[in-house]
């Protein structure tokens, strides 16, 4: 992989780590905009990196976007605990950029539970069924030529159903570039670079019509991913005042390894 999402400008800055994102890390509704993909994706590099123990791993992250996260300009990540155990403990980070004043603020936010590891392989269990493999899934070009780079250029994006038919949507999906410029994601990296397309998979509405734009996505693992590919399982309930819930199930290769849940506000699209 030669492209990524971010470059890193200085790692001991006074508010943290100092990045710029890249022509990739754009969102699809707006190029001012990031995704909400990378953003969470380099929340979880900053909770994995904090006061690391080989011992644990996260088994639930929670972020929250705190409004449009700038695609231009620097950005800031910093992590701390919250709450230290021997067994548990509850990870924060955040992401900061210039606000309209200027200034730094935080856009989007990071809570993870940590937990001590234990050897449980004669207890393993994954109740969701998983999902047709990737050799019977079909390309869909979601990124025509002529659009700027973004987010889904970024991606093999291979779908198991037809968009916007009724019952869940499924996917198969990888990441083809780096999180961070030359470093090697490891597996809930990868993860995190995918979870929130479940929004869209999970999708019903019909683009030209509507947006739906997720604000936050609450992410359980159960068992680390294996390999590159991502399997998302998703459906979307939508209310009757203009908001929704996707509900989703996480696969690798070998099954299902963890759950999404995604808070949608839906809005008419104006032409």
């Amino acid at each position: 992989m030669t492209d990524s999402y971010y470059e890193l400008i200085a790692t001991a800055d006074a508010l943290g780590e100092k990045l710029v994102a890249t022509d990739l890390a754009r969102g699809t509704w707006s190029a001012s905009i990031q995704h909400g993909a990378p953003v969470s994706a380099l929340l979880v590099r900053a909770l994995e990196r904090c006061a690391r123990r080989e011992d644990t791993r996260l088994s639930r992250v929670v972020i929250d976007l705190l409004g449009a996260v700038p695609a231009e300009g620097d950005l800031w990540v910093r992590s701390q605990v919250i709450r230290g155990g021997k067994q548990i403990e509850l990870i924060g980070a955040e992401m900061l950029a210039a606000g309209p004043d200027g200034q730094p603020r935080p856009v989007a936010r990071a809570s993870g539970w940590r937990l001590q590891q234990l050897d449980t392989e004669a207890l393993a269990h994954a109740a969701e069924n998983p999902p047709r493999p990737v050799a019977e899934a079909h390309g869909r070009k979601l990124a025509p030529m002529d659009w700027d780079r973004n987010y889904v250029h970024s991606l093999d994006w291979r779908w198991l159903t037809e968009p916007m038919t009724p019952g869940p949507g499924e996917s198969w999906i990888k990441p083809t570039v780096d999180l961070v410029h030359g470093e090697t994601m490891t597996p809930l990296q990868r993860l995190f670079a995918v979870a929130d397309c479940a929004n869209g998979i999970g999708s019903t509405l019909d683009i030209t019509k509507w947006t739906f734009v997720n604000t936050d996505l609450a992410v359980h693992v159960f068992r680390v991913p294996n390999g590159d590919w991502i399997g998302i399982r998703a459906e979307t309930n939508y209310g009757p005042d203009g908001i929704g819930t996707t509900v989703g199930a996480l696969f690798d290769q070998q099954g299902a390894i963890g759950a999404i849940q995604q808070s949608v506000l839906v809005r008419p699209r104006h032409r």
